[in-house]
């Protein structure tokens, strides 16, 4: 276990303190609290080498929100307003212990306010909502409401004074409550050009604010080959090509803010390549109808296997990356993973637990990506009934059961979906026209949220406490306590240096790269763990390298890795 210290944002008198980094007996000074970041640029975060989304200090986070769309679907603000308080949500949100909120938003709503045009429409309750009411007649009939961009900033300052922070998801091009349904990132009235003015002059507007931390580049890249509109993931230039149009998008934001996360989510479907398929090769293949596919399928926005091969690449930037896939549960698809039988809702069976679902989908679609600590991921979307009136099977129940674990486990970071009662296939965390807060619910995401060991919500701000219920502390308590860290450990496969799953002649080739040049040919951490399979311990050198060659000619196995 790991013990670290924080003390120089809250002690003034202390003219530096010194925080243990993970995995190292190496200590940082962190600066004294009179040459610290003001309080709107101190909350950044960053990505460490191994993986872990960490602070200005390198102390570790774990960002554990949830979902509140409305701005995506034409509301022109969160749904509910048009019932609720906006500012009492808020609150509700943080002092539940939700450090995070992810905003689904359109390249159009962010142009309009961008380039200063009236609202089409706005669903604001002004008796619920005063504040967002510029002028009342005398009789108390609102006159004139506030604009659409200058609530949203109210519900930025609001987060603030809660100690959330916020990232913006770009949902769909169009502002539609089914925008989410189009493929792509551009569609027939905004282009990609457009979407990236977007994301500039977003991040622009905020680059002085650390109450917004991360970008969300595109929601649910998905389609597929024969649907003709589909998201690829290559190292081609394409206009359909995600991690392209993902570098570009990410850019767009670093440039006016280098310190945003940059979340990247997958796409949906992944030719097999070993099998001869392209990125023409029909997902549903009629022709061979009743044969294994040739294309991996995934949830939408939930196949990240591009970046094994391929993965994003901004440069200096790359510290910025967090992958994030969504995953759902049988009521919201019947995929193949669950093995269920009977009819939805009250399936009569259903076969999974979680080794089979990291078999079956979960690690070569994005788990691997945490488990052998190549980046971090959050769980962008995840979400569903578990009451017995929508769930009477209880396989939904046992999804999210089992995927919460996991993210717990292995600290994945997560937005959970949603806040919103009208998400019809999932439902919320409100119900009765957003008046009331689902208790179910509630304690059954309640462990997957930031606590220390009292109970005690963690913010994601080093001075504000989480909520106003006295529940929540900042982080600079957190780290100013004596509040155990779990390290990363790194399970190693001898002899894996590429972390391919096989040991073969390319792990020795990739390790003599590697001791060639680490930085052109550089190595995962489970990979440098793997790599080190000659006299483990003593760091990698050339006689890993032969080790792998004895194993690859025959003369020892890879039982034998690692050698002595």
């Amino acid at each position: 276990m790991l013990k670290k210290l924080l003390s120089g944002v809250t002690a003034a008198a202390c003219a530096c303190s010194m925080v243990l980094m993970p995995g190292s007996d190496v200590v940082k000074s962190v600066p004294a609290a009179a040459d610290a970041p003001d309080s709107y640029h101190d909350d950044w975060l960053h990505v460490n080498e191994n993986a872990e989304v960490v602070d200005m200090y390198g102390n570790p986070v774990w960002m554990t929100g949830v979902n509140w769309f409305g701005y995506n679907v034409g509301s022109q603000v969160f749904d509910g307003v048009w019932s609720a308080n906006m500012h009492n949500c808020l609150d509700i949100i943080a002092d539940h212990g939700f450090n995070l909120l992810r905003v689904p938003m359109s390249t159009e709503i962010i142009l309009q306010w961008k380039n200063h045009e009236p609202d089409p429409i706005l669903k604001v309750n002004p008796y619920e909502n005063p504040e967002l009411v510029k002028t009342f007649d005398e009789n108390g009939t609102p006159i004139e409401y506030m604009y659409s961009f200058d609530i949203w900033n109210k519900a930025v300052e609001w987060c603030r004074e809660n100690g959330v922070k916020i990232m913006m998801d770009i949902h769909c091009a169009t502002t539609n409550a089914a925008g989410h349904n189009y493929p792509l990132w551009y569609d027939d009235n905004y282009s990609t050009d457009d979407w990236l003015e977007a994301l500039s002059w977003f991040c622009e507007q905020y680059k002085d604010d650390d109450t917004v931390i991360a970008i969300d580049l595109k929601n649910e890249p998905h389609g597929k080959p024969e649907e003709g509109k589909f998201a690829k993931w290559d190292d081609s230039t394409d206009l359909n090509n995600w991690k392209y149009a993902a570098e570009r998008g990410a850019m767009a934001c670093l440039e006016q803010n280098p310190n945003l996360l940059i979340m990247i989510e997958g796409i949906e479907c992944y030719p097999d390549f070993a099998r001869g398929a392209d990125w023409t090769t029909p997902a549903v293949d009629y022709a061979h109808y009743g044969e294994p596919s040739k294309v991996f399928g995934a949830w939408w926005g939930g196949n990240l296997r591009g970046v094994k091969d391929n993965p994003v690449d901004i440069g200096k930037y790359n510290s910025q990356i967090v992958y994030s896939p969504h995953d759902y549960g049988p009521l919201v698809y019947e995929q193949s993973w669950f093995h269920l039988e009977g009819k939805k809702p009250n399936y009569t069976s259903y076969k999974f637990d979680t080794q089979s679902l990291l078999d079956e989908y979960w690690y070569d679609a994005w788990a691997y990506l945490v488990e052998e600590h190549r980046y971090p991921l959050l769980m962008g979307e995840w979400g569903g009934f578990v009451d017995e009136v929508n769930d009477p099977s209880g396989a939904n129940t046992q999804w999210l059961t089992l995927l919460r674990d996991y993210m717990k486990e292995k600290r994945i970071h997560h937005t959970f979906w949603c806040f919103n009662e009208n998400s019809s296939d999932t439902g919320g965390l409100m119900y009765d026209n957003f008046q009331k807060w689902d208790d179910e619910k509630y304690e059954f995401v309640k462990p997957s949220l930031w606590q220390d060991e009292n109970g005690k919500f963690i913010s994601l701000d080093h001075k504000v406490k989480l909520g106003k219920a006295g529940n929540g502390i900042s982080l600079s308590d957190y780290y100013s306590g004596s509040h155990e860290v779990e390290p990363i450990t790194v399970t190693a496969d001898y002899g894996d240096a590429n972390c391919d799953g096989k040991v073969d002649i390319a792990d020795a080739v990739l390790i003599r790269q590697y001791l060639a040049d680490p930085k052109k040919h550089a190595l995962t951490e489970a990979g440098k763990a793997n790599a080190d399979c000659a006299d483990s311990g003593k760091g990698i050198t050339e006689a890993d390298a032969l080790a792998i060659e004895m194993v690859v000619v025959g003369k020892i196995k890879t039982t034998d890795l690692p050698t002595t």
